[in-house]
């Protein structure tokens, strides 16, 4: 796959988006604001990224990161993405989406949720667990004594076997955690979920701190619901 598609562009997905130019990936950037606000970061990643419309990026990714705040999920374009291999970066956080009361009793996840508003894609939870700056920094090459390794969730084995590819381009191992039920290992309130990446009293202020493949595989198996 040649081409990333970003249905929005705010921290984590600019970040991605770096990455990903970084490595030689084409870029197609989109938020819910409209391709003109997103001239200054076009700017920056240079000629392997243009901006769209969430539609237009859907449509022209080979892969396509979804990372909007999870109330606005249904404003995720389907017929574009029937097919495509999704990342879905969405946290639960109830103070910024308000309630969603399958989520608050552990009925379902917040990855399932995309699922069942995209019935023909595929979906793989990720990027979701680190924080921007970390993810920018902690990117190495393959084989790197002091890599970095992110979880991922779905229900396919040959989607999961794309994202971790492309997890490992841009500069991570990746650990599989199981289908999309799953997904809540790496949510919010999980070991595994933000500070085992930062490495300071200020979590925000921290440099990021390699997180390997046993360490994150002892976190998730340590997350209790």
């Amino acid at each position: 796959m040649t081409t990333i598609g970003l249905i929005g562009s705010g921290h984590i997905g600019g970040t991605v988006a770096r990455l990903a130019v970084a490595t030689g990936y084409d870029v197609v950037l989109s938020n819910s604001r409209g391709p003109e606000t997103l001239t200054e970061l076009v700017a920056e990643l240079g000629p392997r990224a243009r901006a769209g419309t969430p539609a237009e990026a859907a449509a022209a990714g080979d892969l396509v990161v979804v990372t909007i705040p999870l109330r606005a999920y249904r404003s995720v374009p389907v017929e574009p993405l029937a097919g495509r291999i999704v990342i879905d970066t969405n946290n639960y956080y109830p103070e910024r989406d308000g309630r969603f009361p399958e989520l608050d009793e552990g009925s379902t996840t917040s990855s399932e949720l995309l699922q069942r508003h995209l019935p023909t894609a595929r979906v793989v939870k990720g990027f979701n667990n680190i924080f921007f700056r970390h993810l920018g920094e902690l990117a190495r090459p393959s084989g790197a004594a002091d890599r970095t390794a992110l979880p991922i969730a779905g229900d396919e084995a040959q989607a999961k076997a794309a994202v971790t590819e492309f997890f490992d381009a841009i500069g991570y191992d990746t650990v599989d955690a199981g289908p999309l039920a799953e997904g809540w290992r790496f949510q919010p309130g999980t070991p595994a979920y933000g500070t085992p990446y930062g490495d300071g009293p200020n979590f925000f202020e921290a440099k990021g701190r390699p997180l390997g493949v046993d360490e994150l595989m002892r976190l998730l198996a340590a997350a209790r619901r």
